[in-house]
Order: C-alpha cells, then structure tokens, then sequence
C-alpha cells in the first residue's frame, strides 16, 4: 500500500511499494473489458509513493502507457516520495481542476476515507480505481458505504502479490472500480462486474 498518513508516525510503515507488472496488467485487463484509458484525461495518483530507490508505480507506468500527451500528478504526505504534490490528499480540494482518474494504491486502514474523497473530488462520470485487499468488502461496517457506493467493476488478481520482492502477499487483492454520477456519487445499487486478471 502507498503512503499518507495524516501526520501519522506510521505512515512510513504503512508504505509498500506498488509492483509495476500488477499496474500493467490491470490497465491491459481494463482497456480489453471496459474503456481505453485516453491521453487526454487528467490522472491523479493521491498517495503515489516513490523514492530514492524505488518509481511512483502508478504515475511511471500511466506515463509510459499514456505517452507524452499525459497529464498524471502525483500527491504523497511522506517528503522522501516521488510525488510532483507534497501534502495531505483527504484535506485538499481539487473542485476548480478536477482529475478525470484517481487511481491509486491507498493505506487500507483509510481506504473509506480515499474512496469517498476521490468521487467527491473526481469529475463527473470520472474513475475512482483503488487496488484494495478483496476482502474490501467484508465487514458489518462497510456495509453501508457498499450500499451506497459499489463499485461499478472489479478486477480480481487471480495470483497473489508481493510488494516487498519476496514471498508474495497471502491476501488476495483487487482494483476497485468506481463511477461518478450526476447525483454525486456513486450508482447507488448492488451489481458489480466481476473480472478476473
């Protein structure tokens, strides 16, 4: 999971490096099921990660895919990332130049919190794209923020994933896929696509 972490001690841990292979191969799976990412879109990763040893995984390989026309930023809280934005993504107001794309790889223990931020800060009929744990959607307490903000797709990692470069994860992993509306936020219903990377 990348970082942020509101002035948090733990952000540092809570920083783990996104392998480029596992954005590829979602991008790939996406634009042969749903859309093409198109290069005049504006992407934001809001906790992008990144540094001295390691890229920003999902602003490096949107680059590369997208080409010179791109426009991706990057936001991190933690100073040593390689982020183009240093500060709190969860307290910032991107209304005047809203992304088309918020895509990123956020702390778990906020990912509430990301989700709901991003549709509110997203333009309309703009994607919310979060790699979460699959099991996202358990848990009594998120049962209610399902019921008002399921994701439109979601795209399951059929191979578990590491993100220290060692042995893999042992949690299957998703990206979430949500949709703005014109009511707000997202379709309010319960059918979500399922597909599998």
């Amino acid at each position: 999971m990348s970082s942020t972490g509101r002035g948090y001690e733990r952000h540092k841990t809570d920083y783990y490096v996104t392998p480029a292979n596992v954005v590829g191969a979602f991008i790939k799976r996406f634009e042969e099921k749903v859309l093409e990412f198109n290069p005049r879109w504006k992407y934001l990763d809001p906790c992008c990660g990144g540094d001295q040893n390691n890229p920003a995984t999902y602003v490096e390989v949107l680059k590369d895919h997208l080409g010179p026309e791109g426009k991706i930023t990057g936001i991190d809280i933690r100073t040593d990332s390689r982020s183009d934005v240093q500060g709190d993504f969860l307290t910032m107001d991107l209304k005047q130049n809203r992304p088309d794309v918020i895509i990123s790889n956020p702390p778990f223990y906020l990912a509430e919190e990301f989700i709901v931020h991003s549709l509110n800060q997203v333009s309309e009929g703009g994607l919310v794209i979060m790699l979460l744990r699959l099991n996202f959607f358990g848990s009594q307490k998120r049962r209610i923020f399902f019921e008002n903000n399921m994701p439109k797709y979601c795209f399951i990692h059929h191979r578990r994933i590491s993100f220290t470069g060692g042995p893999t994860d042992s949690i299957e992993y998703a990206h979430f896929v949500f949709q703005k509306n014109d009511k707000g936020l997202q379709t309010q219903n319960d059918s979500c696509k399922i597909y599998l990377i």
